[in-house]
């Protein structure tokens, strides 16, 4: 005989969704990791880079690279914070 799984409703399915953190400042964590406010991370990589398939690594220059490898080295360390990667 199986043991019943037990979960806890984090919501209760309202029709607008669901909301974490009412402001900035409010700390969460996951995973037993300890909470923290809402990073703040500047934005490392613009909104339009050009591809190019000439370009080292698909990118024109390797200033749009490394903007591509700091923003997702910026977000992999983000996660990390939150408890979300390990």
């Amino acid at each position: 005989m199986s043991q019943p799984t037990e979960y806890e409703q984090v919501t209760y399915n309202a029709p607008d969704g669901a909301q974490f953190g009412k402001g900035a400042t409010e700390k969460l964590a996951f995973y037993g990791s300890t909470p923290i406010a809402q990073l703040s991370v500047s934005s490392a990589i613009s909104t339009t880079l050009s591809v190019s398939t000439a370009g080292v690594y698909g990118f024109t220059t390797s200033t749009e690279t490394m903007q591509v490898v700091s923003a997702v080295s910026t977000t992999v360390w983000a996660l990390r914070q939150l408890g979300l990667l390990a």
